[in-house]
């Protein structure tokens, strides 16, 4: 997966979600089995008022020579989205033809809280329309062992359009998650490929 829109050739990701969800999480696996493949990586992050439940928006460039490290609207190459409005409020992001992995949960922002804003209706259908793929990481998680592992079920899902090793992934997650609970996260990682590979099947 490589995009025509920058001259360095290199691939653009977005991680899109609210504070809590494990999007900063993510992006560092996917920076760190980027890096131990031997490619280069540069990261943007925006975190909001993550600690209260914020926005939270992580750019991931690499490839292998990256000269921006800031995605650019109508210029990536996926967007993985950890619940659906915050998939919305960023798809113009994606460029034709992008990845677009959600979520499938909806999670009240700080502005719908305080009344000065509205969820958008039936978002599942309008990501769909954008060709989305609706993932029921919560679901999964539980399923491998728990909830908490819903950022790494989604990221197992984006991993099958990269070409990166499955070992060398399940070798960074294994690293980078809290002492103990590397099988788990290892099974969520595995669910979330399998998933998306019976997709297409």
């Amino acid at each position: 997966m490589t995009s025509s829109v920058y001259s360095d050739g290199a691939t653009s990701v977005l991680l899109c979600g609210v504070g809590g969800q494990g999007t900063i999480l993510a992006a560092d696996i996917l920076a760190k089995t980027v890096c131990a493949s031997g490619d280069v990586v540069k990261l943007s992050e925006i975190h909001g008022m993550a600690q209260r439940g914020g926005s939270v928006t992580t750019d991931v460039r690499f490839g292998k020579y990256v000269n921006s490290m800031v995605c650019c609207q109508g210029s990536c190459d996926a967007i993985l989205a950890f619940e659906t409005t915050e998939a919305l409020r960023n798809i113009s992001y994606l460029r034709d033809g992008g990845m677009l992995i959600v979520n499938d949960q909806s999670i009240k922002p700080l502005p719908v809280l305080t009344g000065d804003s509205v969820m958008p209706e039936e978002p599942e259908s309008q990501l769909r329309a954008y060709g989305g793929k609706l993932i029921p990481a919560q679901d999964i998680a539980q399923k491998t062992g728990s909830i908490k592992t819903a950022n790494v079920v989604l990221l197992g899902a984006l991993s099958t359009s990269l070409l990166y090793e499955q070992r060398v992934w399940e070798e960074q997650i294994s690293a980078s998650v809290p002492k103990g609970t590397e099988a788990m996260n290892i099974a969520a990682f595995r669910a979330g490929r399998a998933f998306v590979q019976n997709i297409h099947d």
